[in-house]
């Protein structure tokens, strides 16, 4: 059974996938963050690591990494976790995982499709030790094709190859953005759960598991799914323009006084068009074909850019997030890092969840945790706990799974079994 979580009395056997056995055989980072959400509401996790720890451990000290002491990208994707530190290249070491294998309910593995033949863990050798395993696979590029094999990271697979970064110029003639790291892994380990869930379904139906996976290039075709749609259709998206030059400003990006940003967005023109004039002091234009003839307004987008950018640079933020709200006019501020901890609708709607033994009241950024964007209504998840250390939970893992002292220490002994 899966240990306890520090929530209250109660809470865990509520959770919906306690009892669940999952075992983590993968790194960099969408694969594992899969495993953390099923982690979130109740799954016991093993995370299978080798005899040097998953390099993920290490990744928050690289070059271009802010500094911190907290290894916090790892936390992320690694709380709730117990780990497991074994040498898989040696017979040894895969029988343990055949073993374990043999009593799990979810494999998840990222690693290449070449190099899990060679450590034994591929879907066809552990799924004939357990029909009823779902078998969840994360690749690049997709299980079968000319680049089945190929290694590939989310800026790789899902926004450069996906057509993601070509698309987010800001103009023509800007070079192709870098996306922060994980922004790709992110959302493709909401995908791989979704893949987990409707695998676990499935079996209900059949008392069958098997292969569920996804790919980081398929998520990034489907992150550009409306463009590559359109294009596949027959139609060709124009190059940006500048955003001084914006075809339609009631769409564009606007700077206040303070230098923030907003993202203005208004489709329905009819409604809500008078109402944005009113709240930026324009009432003597709601007359004028420049702004009310989309037309006129496209023909001569550049000028009436100029107009909103007058505008909105005579206030800070805070008042335009006043106006606009008390108009109706949908818009979204350009948050920051350091707006995200003091966002009271991320804290009420737990979006941000203080840490186990924090007090929402008492939490400070040092104490906030980004949480699984899964919602079940009456389900509160785990409180986000520390992540483990290498191999802390060896003996522990394999005891429950049956494997007496005298084993374990034969394991230890032969360099089979690692860490603490």
């Amino acid at each position: 059974m899966p240990e306890a979580a520090a929530d209250p009395a109660g809470a865990e056997a509520a959770l919906p996938f306690a009892g669940l056995r999952v075992l983590d055989a993968a790194s960099y980072i969408a694969a594992p963050a899969a495993a953390t959400m099923l982690a979130d509401l109740g799954a016991d996790v093993i995370k299978i690591e080798p005899p040097e720890g998953d390099p993920y451990r290490v990744l928050y000290k690289l070059p271009g990494y802010p500094a911190t002491e907290r290894n916090a990208p790892w936390e992320l994707t690694s709380r709730h976790k117990r780990s497991l530190c074994i040498d898989l290249k040696t017979p040894e070491g895969q029988a343990v995982l055949h073993r374990l294998v043999r009593q799990a309910d979810v494999f998840i593995t990222n690693l290449p499709l070449p190099v899990r033949g060679r450590l034994a863990l591929d879907a066809p050798t552990l799924l004939a030790l357990n029909p009823r395993l779902i078998y969840a696979s994360l690749t690049a590029y997709g299980e079968v094709g000319p680049e089945a094999a190929k290694t590939g990271f989310d800026i790789t697979a899902y926004w450069a190859r996906s057509g993601l970064m070509d698309g987010l110029r800001s103009d023509a003639d800007a070079p192709p953005p870098k996306p922060g790291a994980g922004l790709g892994d992110q959302p493709t380990a909401v995908t791989l759960y979704a893949a987990i869930v409707t695998g676990l379904y499935r079996r209900l139906q059949t008392g069958r598991g098997g292969l569920v996976g996804t790919s980081l290039m398929a998520n990034g075709l489907w992150s550009n799914a409306v463009p590559l749609s359109t294009h596949l259709a027959g139609g060709r998206h124009a190059a940006k323009p500048p955003r001084s030059q914006a075809r339609n400003p009631l769409t564009n990006l606007y700077r206040c006084a303070d230098g923030r940003w907003l993202q203005l967005l208004i489709l329905n023109e009819q409604r809500q068009l008078p109402a944005l004039l009113t709240a930026l002091g324009l009432d003597d234009w709601a007359d004028n074909p420049l702004l009310t003839d989309p037309a006129t307004r496209e023909a001569d987008c550049e000028r009436v850019v100029a107009l909103f950018d007058a505008a909105f640079a005579c206030h800070a933020l805070a008042v335009w997030r006043q106006r606009l709200d008390a108009a109706g006019i949908t818009f979204g501020l350009i948050g920051t890092l350091d707006d995200l901890p003091h966002d009271a609708q991320a804290r009420a709607a737990g979006l941000l969840r203080p840490r186990a033994g924090v007090t929402p009241d008492a939490a400070q950024a040092a104490d906030l945790a980004v949480a699984s964007p899964v919602h079940l209504a009456g389900v509160t998840p785990r409180a986000p706990g520390h992540a483990p250390a290498l191999g802390q939970h060896n003996h522990a893992v394999l005891q429950q799974a049956g494997f007496s002292a005298e084993e374990r220490a034969a394991l230890v002994a032969r360099g089979v079994l690692r860490g603490a």
